[in-house]
């Protein structure tokens, strides 16, 4: 038994300690992040104004083929062809300073600047800065000229037989289309000084994917040579990074190289980050819940960069290998842009059905990635089935509660065992007096004669602490999850429970501290706690006693800060526990402590003297 109640304690205390990291550290985290969104949703619903600074001249952020001659990438953002002086910009006004070609889809909707045929202007229908159902929508990508300026851009890197070639300050020409949407797509056409005619379709699907097809006419006498380039370029990092809980930042899959993650904090460090050549993949720039990312087709040399000159920025680019046509020769170059919201059904169905290899990594599931993603298909088929996260998490407990019936059952069996030894562990207690070598012998012997294992008590605990961190990564990592709601007060599983005692849930008119914010889940998960401990008898060793008494109670501050969705599950779990092992003890012959033990809280206790 006490080798059971050790065991059971370095669990506990292992806990405690994780959880005191989330508390201290995580907890300001999701602080910030709860800050920095209430300052992006006033920011969006006000005009929204920038003066970048003034770069170097000549700085250039496309990609240089070491094979070809002197390129002809013109101005690039952050030059002074894109910033207007010292002239303030909103958003409107840099909008309008270039010509455009509207994008509608159901899930997106802004504008392709006609000005290097860029994607520079796009906000996620469907998605909000906040709950309100009146929030602004969450911008991802910006022009350039703003602070938080954040676009993507294909184009090439010329040589010597090449004459000019598409760039960022090329200015293309619409051969068809008015309005670029899933149903129709745009043709753009530029002709360069070497009668070089490029006539670039885009297309939009119905979700977050662009496709660009470059057909290229070479009219000259000779032979040209380009190489084809992409990138994704931001002016400025996200408000607020979330903790390394997932990846933020430069982010790309590259063949044999595998996945490659870079935080801004990495790339402040170390600007500039290439790979020789990948076979296959794609790379970009990633946040919590929003993704940049070009997929080449074909073998591509990428980069990761961060450029200080003028305005800092951060990049992933890449460069594919150069392409001749002949004189009056034809090539067609296709290059993907996804753009949006990191949708798990929509990532897997883009990796399978436009071969972006390892595509579905762009989410981060984590080292535990077999266990996190199946958690999530799970809550997503109920959530498909009930119509509600909330519903879909207590109903998955159920069905993990009965897929572990036959461990949790056998555990609660050895519980059971243990208790009804405790006259004869009492006695041999009494015997032995402080020979703990003789006692454990004497104990280990009784263990094996009646056929228990002392630790197998422990097994629901060291099953559930998986479990829990992969709920955890689920409600912390995936969109859905976003400002998914359960019922009442609680309209976002994946924020803390927004009520708090120490105000009377509201009643009161104050706020109070942000650690001190614990809400009516945290309190029921608490109090399901304590039932819990209450149903096995009080532990002799007086440190053991004192920590299960104080365990709920610092759970509940601890947990408190956690996402909703996860203290709920936990709640429930421990109501299905309670059950669980009541029903178990009763059919063993073992008396439930519970009310015994909830008794003696509230007994008189006698005086020492008396």
């Amino acid at each position: 038994m006490d080798n059971s109640r050790n065991t059971f304690l370095a669990i506990a205390l292992s806990i405690v300690v994780i959880l005191a990291w989330q508390f201290l550290y995580i907890t300001p985290k999701m602080e910030e992040e709860r800050r920095a969104a209430e300052i992006q949703r006033q920011q969006a619903e006000q005009t929204q104004q920038a003066t970048p600074a003034q770069p170097s001249e000549g700085t250039s952020d496309i990609p240089v083929a070491q094979s070809t001659g002197n390129t002809s990438a013109a101005n690039v953002p952050g030059s002074a062809s894109d910033v207007p002086g010292s002239q303030a910009l909103t958003r409107a006004s840099a909008l309008a300073k270039d010509a455009r070609i509207s994008i509608e889809s159901s899930r997106l909707t802004g504008s392709l600047n006609l000005k290097g045929a860029r994607v520079d202007d796009l906000r996620l229908k469907g998605y909000r800065v906040t709950i309100d159902k009146d929030s602004p929508l969450v911008t991802l990508f910006s022009p350039a000229t703003l602070t938080d300026g954040y676009f993507a851009e294909f184009g090439y890197v010329g040589s010597d037989s090449s004459g000019e070639v598409p760039g960022a300050d090329t200015v293309w020409s619409v051969l068809s289309g008015s309005t670029l949407t899933p149903s129709t797509p745009v043709t753009l056409t530029w002709t360069n000084d070497r009668n070089v005619t490029f006539n670039r379709t885009i297309s939009v699907d119905e979700n977050y994917l662009f496709t660009y097809i470059d057909g290229v006419v070479n009219n000259s006498d000779a032979q040209v040579t380009m190489s084809p380039y992409g990138r994704v370029t931001r002016f400025s990092k996200p408000v607020n990074q979330s903790t390394f809980v997932l990846h933020e930042g430069m982010i790309g899959f590259f063949g044999e190289e595998g996945l490659e993650q870079i935080t801004y904090a990495d790339m402040e460090d170390e600007p500039s980050f290439t790979i020789d050549n990948a076979d296959t993949g794609w790379l970009g720039i990633t946040d919590k819940y929003w993704a940049a990312a070009l997929a080449p087709r074909g073998a591509f040399k990428p980069r990761f960069s961060y450029f200080q000159d003028g305005r800092p920025r951060f990049q992933s680019d890449f460069l594919s290998g150069a392409i001749s046509i002949p004189a009056g020769g034809t090539a067609e170059n296709k290059q993907l842009l996804f753009a949006g919201a990191k949708v798990v059904d929509v990532i897997d169905d883009y990796e399978t059905t436009h071969e972006i290899t390892s595509f579905e990594l762009l989410i981060d599931w984590g080292w535990f990635y077999f266990l996190t993603k199946p958690t999530f298909y799970l809550l997503d088929w109920l959530y498909k089935l009930f119509g509600n996260f909330g519903v879909a998490i207590l109903a998955g407990t159920v069905l993990i509660k009965i897929a572990l019936f036959p461990l949790a059952n056998m555990s609660y069996k050895s519980m059971a065992n243990m208790k009804k030894l405790q006259p004869e562990m009492t006695a041999l207690r009494e015997r032995l007096g402080d020979d703990k070598v003789k006692l454990q012998q004497e104990m280990m012997a009784l263990y094996k004669k009646e056929k228990i294992n002392p630790a197998a008590g422990c097994w629901p605990m060291l099953v559930q602490i998986p479990i829990f961190f992969a709920l955890y990564k689920v409600l912390y990592i995936t969109i859905e999850m976003r400002h998914a709601p359960f019922f009442g007060w609680i309209q976002d599983l994946a924020a803390p429970d927004p009520t708090t005692i120490f105000n009377l849930f509201g009643l009161l008119p104050y706020d109070v501290p942000y650690f001190l914010m614990i809400g009516v889940w945290p309190l029921i998960m608490g109090l399901t706690m304590f039932l819990q401990m209450q149903m096995n008898p009080t532990p002799p060793d007086p440190t053991q006693a004192m920590i299960f008494k104080w365990m709920p109670v610092v759970f509940t501050f601890m947990l408190a800060t956690f996402p909703a969705g996860l203290v709920i599950y936990w709640a429930w779990n421990n109501t299905l526990s309670i059950i669980q092992q009541g029903v178990i003890m009763k059919r063993q012959g073992v008396k439930v402590e519970l009310w015994d033990n909830l008794q003696a809280l509230f007994r008189k206790k006698p005086n020492p003297a008396e």
